[in-house]
């Protein structure tokens, strides 16, 4: 690999990059978490918020403007919810909407599908799904500051022509949720939500080979983690998000570039023919000097997904025809946040946690992912 020219992979967080995109380092505003894409050709969007309850509950709400697999189309507005109770029993619906009666404002979050909405000011949002079969109303107050990393965007290219943008606008909220399902059911649910937005102007299965992405509270700690290695064309380069936050301040994020990806227990899962690990482990350390390391253990699987089996037929036949093996796990086992001084433990505190693995390019040796 050392001797093949491999296409550019950035993610920048240099003067440069921050002027051009017209941020400001360190600081997430309000016209952030508007909508970023005009809806063209290759362009996506969609904003997403899920919230867990003390008893178990999980509540994930989806506003689109097309769906992920059908970048090339036209906007096509939808909206998504399903409800798992804390007896897994699932709940789901679909909500389409026309153009005309859609809206994504550019200046702040403020998007409409349908019925269906979401309104936020990066402190507070209130979100509304209304399907025929369920309704959720929802709103989410942030514990811990909008937060990006870096410039928020992965660039692809010689000339950083694609890429795929992500802003965790509440990285951790108190969630309060009025929810009516299952033929007039109703809910009151009181606990934590998260919200974020994600962008792009090409499909990812072109630009990513694979991520693992984490997000967890671990006693007084919030981590939101990934490691992303870009496609075989991009040289498998790898690329860092992460942040960790105690009590509700952010303590440090990856915009230090000390982030160490150290995964260990390989093996392969049966269902999808994917190399995984039992455990995830990120060392880290912040601009002060305090040493952190953040390990997910895996204890089991909640979803083992391959993208060809859950496609539309004619997808999936063409698919299966350019060997196109793309899947996807959820994990479900404990995340643990051990402090260490000079080496040793100095403190470790372990909770329940959920994280993923996603893989949209085909299998191959782990040694074929460094581009050294």
């Amino acid at each position: 690999m050392k001797d093949k020219k491999f296409k550019k992979s950035i993610h920048p967080d240099d003067d440069f990059h921050y002027q051009k995109m017209n941020l400001k380092k360190g600081e997430v505003e309000l016209w952030e978490d508007g909508s970023r894409v005009s809806g063209k050709k290759g362009e996506y969007e969609w904003w997403y918020f899920d919230s867990h309850y003390p008893d178990g509950t999980v509540l994930v709400i989806f506003l689109f403007s097309k769906m992920p697999i059908a970048v090339n189309g036209p906007i096509k507005p939808i909206s998504t919810m399903e409800l798992t109770l804390p007896d897994g029993t699932k709940y789901s619906e679909e909500v389409y909407a026309t153009i005309e009666k859609s809206h994504y404002a550019k200046d702040k979050c403020d998007v409409k599908v349908g019925d269906c909405y979401c309104k936020g000011d990066l402190k507070h949002y209130d979100v509304l799904f209304k399907g025929k079969t369920m309704s959720a109303k929802l709103t989410l107050d942030g514990t811990i500051k909008a937060w990006r990393s870096q410039t928020g965007s992965i660039f692809f290219g010689d000339k950083e022509e694609y890429y795929f943008a992500w802003l965790p606008a509440i990285p951790e909220g108190k969630a309060v949720a009025d929810v009516v399902y299952d033929n007039g059911k109703a809910l009151h649910l009181e606990g934590s939500g998260y919200h974020d937005h994600n962008w792009g102007n090409v499909s990812m299965m072109k630009l990513m080979h694979h991520w693992y992405w984490g997000r967890a509270k671990i006693g007084d700690y919030k981590v939101i983690s990934s490691w992303i290695t870009a496609e075989k064309k991009y040289g498998y380069k790898e690329h860092d998000v992460f942040m960790i936050a105690k009590n509700g301040e952010i303590i440090g994020d990856n915009s230090n570039h000390t982030l160490k990806f150290l995964p260990k227990d390989r093996y392969i899962d049966e269902h999808t023919g994917k190399p995984v690990y039992n455990k995830v482990i990120y060392e880290y350390t912040t601009e002060k000097g305090e040493e952190y390391r953040i390990i997910y253990d895996r204890k089991g699987d909640i979803n083992k997904t391959n993208f060809v089996d859950v496609l539309p037929k004619p997808l999936s036949v063409l698919a299966k025809l350019i060997g196109f093996d793309g899947g996807y796990l959820r994990f479900f086992g404990t995340a643990t946040v051990e402090k260490l001084q000079d080496g040793k433990i100095v403190e470790s505190v372990s909770d329940p946690a959920v994280w993923e693995l996603m893989y949209f390019g085909k299998s191959c040796k782990d040694e074929q992912f460094k581009n050294k």
